[in-house]
């Protein structure tokens, strides 16, 4: 298997980029913050959001929740309070799938 360089992670992220990680629109991103309390980004003095890693993380389980699996809001706030390891941890078999798969097409592709 190929070298490949670990990709270096910000500290903090700005809604603006974060919102291009989802495809998101940065209303979505902050409605999010307001129905969710597993997000609480930092602020700086001028009052704009920066996202921890944690923050990320948490996005990503509410963007998989209700983009991929189709939840409604309320279904997802149920199922983040009474199943949380059990979400994260579908999340992260929906991640390894995910990326199985993109090494597969790429091994496919150097062949044909």
């Amino acid at each position: 298997m190929p070298y490949r360089e670990k990709k270096v992670e910000k500290l903090y992220y700005q809604i603006g980029e974060v919102s291009e990680m989802f495809s998101e629109p940065v209303s979505t991103i902050r409605f999010w913050e307001k129905e969710f309390d597993i997000l609480r980004p930092k602020k700086n003095n001028k009052g704009n959001r920066l996202f921890m890693q944690e923050d990320i993380k948490n996005l990503r389980l509410i963007h998989h929740l209700l983009r991929e699996r189709g939840m409604t809001l309320d279904g997802a706030k149920k199922y983040l309070k009474n199943n949380r390891d059990e979400a994260d941890y579908r999340l992260e078999i929906a991640d390894t799938l995910r990326s199985i798969r993109a090494m597969l097409v790429e091994i496919r592709d150097e062949i044909n």
